[in-house]
């Protein structure tokens, strides 16, 4: 087994609604803490502890000026998600392309049951 800790710490952080909303909201840019959290109905200190979750699998990265602490997305990590994805679409696409043939032909009669 090839064990990737980046690729798992970034599926378990993108794995919550709430931080997969907060990450939604950084896709255009830097935010508050509050503006990337607004709407989502759960406490400071429940988003502290997403935000913390995020900020360790390196998706987000936090600075602090004073009081405010402004989020902005690190996108390293999702592409390498994202290409795990990929590489991973395309193996079942290429099997399933067999089975779908597999099927035509069968339906054809080419093949025998």
């Amino acid at each position: 087994m090839n064990y990737q800790p980046t690729l798992d710490r970034s599926f378990e952080a993108l794995s919550h609604p709430v931080r997969r909303a907060i990450v939604s909201r950084l896709v255009t840019g830097q935010a508050t803490v509050g503006e990337a959290s607004r709407g989502l109905g759960i406490s400071k200190p429940a988003v502290t502890k997403h935000v913390k979750v995020l900020e360790a699998a390196g998706i987000v990265r936090r600075s602090v000026h004073g009081r405010q602490h402004t989020l902005e997305l690190e996108p390293s990590p999702l592409h390498e998600a994202s290409s795990w994805l990929e590489l991973h679409r395309s193996l079942w696409e290429a099997k399933f392309e067999v089975v779908e043939t597999h099927l035509a032909d069968r339906r054809e009669g080419k093949e025998k049951p």
